[in-house]
């Protein structure tokens, strides 16, 4: 029997598009009152709105994908914690611990319980990447969470809107950069306020004394059209495997999809063991990115939400590299976590060759460095940059584009205005697309000066520099080019910490996306305009 709705659908998209843009508003709120640039110029952040079972409802466009997925687990773990009755109107949790949160501790979570009438009806939650958690700066050579900086516990930063005095003090007392911290902190303290009365405000010219029904709504038709999308799909099973730079060896990540009427099940089953490196990736970031590319493919209109991956079920081996258990750590978890949407994706794409790309030059880069000012202060900077974007029937990839976060490249004002480098050249990295009837992205190639006059430890995101691990091409295309990092000109392993004198020099060339198509057939127009662009 067909499920009677509450709301007619005139009524449920006009507040349910409220809604997305109350954690706009927010998320706009957030990024205008950080301190730090991983907040402000690259976005590293997300704001979601929650029923009060920790439900997603609603999240901001702009918000890193994989929080979509994380941010409703955190409040369910913050309720487990902190039932209803031992909450009250001006409380904030807190918490960035790996198993609970987003899977590395510089994402710090929080989440404000929204009151109506003396009642819970929902939670306002945010995740940022703050810019120091102490410990070792984020690095791939870690070897268990111990080492990666403070843990927070699941805990109340927020007693009836004031805050926790003693957690400032041990915050500020572990982290090289206290104001930005606690400024990025406020920051969210900020932007749930806001979402607060902005739900508070729609409830009372809406007459809703609960957010549930709606919730409930909205589930359920998303779940409707994932499940119509799902069925589309010829039944079977789907294979893919992705090979990544790894430690001393590469390591392979196993996909099988298996598609049933109207459900979808990935399995991780034979993926490498958790390491003692800062690559592993606990469960709730493995379904966040999973479903990521599920969502990509099969159904990128329908707003992010609950109910749109109830139909879909995903699952890894506990403590494999993709189900890591404590005290892995999980510091550079990107670097095989952002594989995982590309692997849903390549998947599929003999079932769905129009609506796929071929594989992007991710993961995301960056990188880290801490020092001595002159001055005698401790700093600590944190500067993203992207690969080229795979390319697809019909069109070529774009250069230098973040997939599959949103984080954008730092700019070079701020890099030069905030850390003790010279940036002395960023540029298109000409001919690192793979070749193809349609021609992947390049990469990018920056070279950093260190202008400080003391010693700066640096450390590095970077993925896909092993030839085995270069994004593939499809249909015929040719894989993007492997990228590199070098110190002094010399290539350096990108997975531990250096210690560089002043007036080093870093470069990272970026890897290119794999294009796709066969070469042969690239039309001479297409093949001219690149000459001309300097592409090739």
């Amino acid at each position: 029997m067909a499920r009677a709705s509450t709301f007619n659908a005139v009524t449920l998209q006009m507040i349910w598009t409220r809604l997305i843009s109350i954690a706009d508003e927010a998320a706009a709120t957030l990024q205008r009152t950080s301190f730090s640039t991983i907040v402000r110029e690259s976005n590293d952040f997300a704001c979601v709105l929650t029923d009060r079972r920790g439900q997603a409802i609603a999240q901001a466009s702009d918000s890193v994908p994989s929080f979509m997925g994380t941010m409703p687990r955190t409040i369910r773990h913050f309720l487990d914690e902190f039932p209803p009755e031992t909450l009250e109107p001006g409380d904030m949790l807190i918490t960035n611990d790996i198993w609970m949160g987003t899977g590395h501790l510089p994402d710090i979570s929080v989440a404000k319980p929204i009151f109506l009438d003396g009642s819970i009806i929902g939670f306002a939650g945010s995740v940022a990447h703050a810019p120091d958690i102490g410990g070792k700066i984020r690095s791939a050579d870690a070897k268990d969470v111990y080492e990666e900086g403070l843990q927070i516990p699941v805990m109340k930063v927020m007693h009836a809107g004031k805050i926790d005095a003693t957690f400032e003090r041990i915050l500020r007392k572990n982290v090289r950069v206290p104001d930005q911290v606690m400024g990025d902190l406020y920051a969210q303290f900020t932007c749930l306020h806001l979402m607060e009365q902005r739900v508070l405000t729609l409830m009372r010219e809406q007459g809703l004394d609960t957010l549930e029904a709606l919730a409930d709504e909205i589930h359920a038709r998303s779940e409707s059209a994932m499940r119509s999308a799902i069925r589309a799909l010829p039944d079977g099973v789907y294979h893919y495997t992705s090979v990544m730079d790894g430690v001393a060896d590469p390591i392979e990540l196993k996909l099988k999809m298996t598609v049933k009427d109207d459900t979808l099940a990935i399995d991780f089953a034979g993926s490498g063991p958790q390491v003692l490196r800062a690559i592993n990736v606990c469960m709730a970031y493995t379904i966040s990115y999973t479903a990521f590319g599920v969502k990509a493919v099969l159904a990128p209109d329908i707003p992010n939400n609950e109910g749109v991956m109830r139909p879909v079920t995903i699952t890894a081996p506990e403590g494999s590299i993709l189900n890591s258990t404590h005290p892995a750590a999980g510091g550079a978890r990107a670097l095989t976590g952002h594989f995982l949407p590309m692997m849903v994706i390549s998947a599929l794409a003999k079932a769905m060759p129009d609506r796929v790309i071929a594989t992007v030059g991710s993961p995301l880069w960056c990188l880290q460095l801490s020092g001595v000012s002159p001055a005698g202060r401790p700093y600590a900077n944190l500067f993203f940059m992207n690969g080229g974007y795979g390319a697809a029937r019909g069109r070529d990839g774009l250069n230098i584009l973040s997939w599959p976060s949103n984080i954008s490249s730092t700019p070079v004002e701020m890099i030069e205005q905030l850390a003790p480098i010279k940036v002395r050249h960023r540029r298109i990295r000409t001919g690192t697309g793979g070749k193809g009837q349609y021609r992947g992205g390049n990469g990018q190639d920056i070279l950093f000066e260190m202008t400080s006059p003391n010693p700066v430890v640096v450390s590095f995101l970077a993925e896909r520099t092993r030839p085995e691990a270069a994004p593939a091409g499809l249909a015929g295309g040719g894989a993007g080019a492997a990228g590199a990092v070098l110190i002094n000109g010399k290539p350096v392993d990108p997975k531990v910490q250096h210690v560089i004198a002043p007036g080093s020099t870093v470069e990272l060339r970026t890897p290119g996306g794999g294009g796709y198509g066969p070469p042969s057939e690239r039309p001479a127009a297409l093949a001219e305009a690149d000459r001309i662009d300097g592409y090739v």
